[in-house]
């Protein structure tokens, strides 16, 4: 069962603010003055539009009372304009609504907007959505969608979906982790269809460039606690989510050192799981480099930044030869992230 007391404390912080940027100039100079920091001026061009109707203002304005940039905190307020841009088809206000609801415990409101996040590859939706399968608390248990869903999380850079996918090893058998990574590449494509079919139809912003963004500290990410409940099956709970950090310098694991036959001079890593404790890192090297071919061969590494240890092995040579091993840590059960040092 979920350890509810430990539930998502609020998923939609992230490290970029995104601020739509709309045809109308009044609302591109809020955008302007929003990038130089001058937050009173941007709500100003913003609050017009907004009540006018313009789906990139009320989520602009949304972000601004999320944050309390330019007028008073006020998570009420950032609900209600997120709903109405969400409501005429804004992407990003839908995908921030369905976690603003979730986060209000009002999951059965929030589940539409979370499984058409998550069909469009928003990492953090699949993050609960896998959560949720995985425990069975307010979707169907299936562990095999925990996992896939909880794969392509990974896959985006979510921290934390890392870390519950090694915690996940411990309880789903191997089989039906390997259907699992099928399942999540057949999400990939499903992913990108759905993808083309809504982006530009539904959002005039789409067409007038990209989006702006304006820096923000990032959230504290937390790492997933499974407890197995009495009856032998594990519950996970819900952990703020982060987008990933900036790299720290690297620092060689101290795990039995051994030659290394890769390629000393390769740029190219794979990445095998992020944590918030460091002992998980290393557990999760031993436990891997005995059943996949290939990977104790490699030199292990601890990166480390802002509270989150990272696992990755390499180094390569070429993205090819990465791509390869990924392949074959994604076949053992666990997930796999290409990243360059």
């Amino acid at each position: 069962m979920i350890k509810s007391k430990k539930i998502l404390k609020l998923l939609i912080a992230t490290t970029a603010l995104g601020i739509s940027v709309p045809s109308l100039a009044d609302v591109k100079t809020g955008v302007d003055a929003w990038g130089r920091g001058d937050y009173q001026t941007a709500i100003s061009e913003w609050r017009g539009p907004a009540a006018n109707g313009d789906a990139d203002a009320q989520f602009n304005m949304a972000q601004a009372y999320k944050l309390g940039r330019g007028v008073t905190m006020d998570l009420s307020q950032a609900e209600t304009w997120y709903k109405k841009a969400a409501d005429q088809g804004h992407l990003q206000a839908s995908d921030n609504y369905g976690l603003i609801l979730f986060q209000n415990n009002r999951r059965a409101e929030a589940l539409p907007y979370l499984q058409s996040s998550s069909s469009r590859g928003e990492p953090r939706a699949q993050y609960v959505l896998g959560t949720g399968h995985f425990n069975g608390d307010f979707v169907e248990k299936d562990w095999i969608k925990a996992y896939a869903l909880m794969t392509r999380a990974s896959a985006k850079g979510l921290p934390q979906a890392t870390s519950n996918i090694g915690q996940m090893d411990k309880y789903i058998p191997i089989s039906d982790r390997r259907r699992a990574v099928e399942l999540a590449s057949q999400m990939e494509q499903d992913e990108k269809r759905v993808r083309t079919a809504q982006v530009g139809g539904l959002r005039p912003a789409q067409r007038t460039g990209p989006i702006q963004t304006a820096q923000i500290p990032p959230s504290r990410a937390a790492t997933p606690q499974l407890t197995p409940a009495p009856n032998s099956v594990p519950g996970a709970s819900y952990a703020s989510a982060a987008e990933p950090q900036s790299t720290a310098p690297i620092s060689a694991m101290p795990l039995n050192p051994r030659p290394v036959r890769a390629a000393t001079d390769g740029k190219w890593r794979v990445q095998l799981g992020a944590f918030s404790d460091q002992k998980k890192a290393k557990n999760l090297w031993r436990n891997l480099e005995g059943r996949v071919s290939g990977l104790r061969d490699l030199q292990p590494y601890l990166v480390y930044a802002n509270g989150i240890t990272r696992l990755q092995a390499g180094p390569f040579s070429s993205r090819s030869q990465a791509v390869n091993m990924c392949s074959k840590v994604k076949t053992s059960g666990n997930a796999c992230i290409v990243k360059t040092k």
